[in-house]
């Protein structure tokens, strides 16, 4: 088990990676804990939960809500949850980001953790302090930062994950090596198959080295005014594919990340070497790279994108495998890309 730890304004973070799920209540208060999970977790593991009450989601973004969200601090009221209260989230992206909004605005904040039963919340959704609830299906438009006390990720977890699952987490282990790290990069294309059969030994090494990148970048930039936007690396053209098809995240971020490559081919940025290098990889990662949708109503669904100001937004663009850069543009430039390609 390695532990790391994230120090940022909203607190102190310790990632536990490795840490087994026997071991949960060493990291527990001995009292006043409520558990949010979702019905597929509950199925496998609700046995072997701590002894307090447990609040069962539907699994899947339809319950990252406002509803849902009251729902839970009702529950927490007719519960007797207090300020002293400790809320532990157990389940995959949609458990981390609901169970954080709750527990960051229930009577004005009180403390949680996660335990991260999938490979994309142990990589990414369960670490850096962001947590918040969809509008009308637009990605995390309301919500805070606030850091989790502690997130657990057991690896023996995964699998119990879909095929699929485990496959969406790929996305985002290969967004953090586009980000930050070549040699990454360099390890998934030389052992992909040994990835992709869950080899423990490899999946241990993607999840640490994506939650180091992940932890540097936030540690720099909590509130995502500057170094944090490069982790939306094909986030903000995959957002808007999730929103109008309702696809998995993971294959929604796989089609952002080859907009975001093509895009950055045609602005001079990347080498078409580099693009190829990338498609390969993430084909040989059963992620889909292109889809048959109008992207034109990607775009259109962009210009509702919470990182937007005024015509143009933050884009995340490739300076080749391991260097990206933020730059900002209209949304017509957009269009005219896309009605051009």
């Amino acid at each position: 088990m390695e532990q790391l730890s994230i120090n940022c304004t909203s607190g102190e973070s310790t990632l536990l990676i490795g840490e087994k799920f026997a071991n949960l209540n060493g990291y527990l208060p001995n009292e006043k804990v409520f558990i949010v999970t979702d019905s597929n977790i509950a199925l496998h593991y609700l046995v072997n939960f701590p002894q307090f009450p447990v609040y069962i989601i539907e699994p899947g973004e339809a319950s990252k809500t406002v509803i849902v969200y009251s729902k839970i601090c009702r529950w927490l009221l007719d519960e007797g949850a207090d300020r002293s209260s400790f809320l532990l989230g157990i389940g995959g992206g949609v458990v981390c980001d609901l169970t954080g909004f709750v527990a960051s605005t229930f009577m004005r904040g009180i403390e949680f953790g996660f335990v991260a039963t999938s490979l994309l919340a142990q990589v990414d959704a369960s670490v850096g302090g962001k947590n918040g609830v969809n509008l009308d299906g637009f990605k995390n438009i309301i919500g805070t930062f606030s850091q989790p006390k502690f997130v657990l990720c057991d690896p023996e977890m995964l699998g119990a994950l879909p095929r699929e699952e485990l496959i969406n987490g790929f996305a985002e282990i290969v967004k953090h090596a586009l980000i930050a790290d070549v040699e990454m990069f360099k390890f998934l294309e030389a052992n992909f198959e040994t990835v992709k059969a869950s080899n423990s030994l490899a999946i241990e090494y993607l999840v640490k080295r994506s939650v180091e990148i992940k932890t540097q970048i936030v540690e720099a930039d909590e509130r995502d005014r500057g170094e944090r936007r490069k982790l939306n690396l094909g986030h903000t053209y995959g957002h808007a594919v999730e929103k109008l098809t309702g696809l998995p995240h993971g294959q929604c971020v796989s089609i952002g990340l080859e907009f975001t490559a093509r895009l950055s081919v045609s602005k001079g940025l990347l080498d078409k070497r580099d693009y190829m290098r990338l498609m390969n990889l993430l084909k040989d990662l059963e992620l889909p790279v292109c889809i048959s949708l109008n992207p034109i109503k990607v775009i259109d669904t962009i210009a509702k994108d919470k990182k937007k100001t005024s015509n143009s937004i933050d884009f995340i663009l490739m300076k080749g495998i391991g260097n990206v850069v933020v730059e900002k543009l209209s949304l017509n430039e957009l269009r005219e890309f896309v009605e051009h390609k």
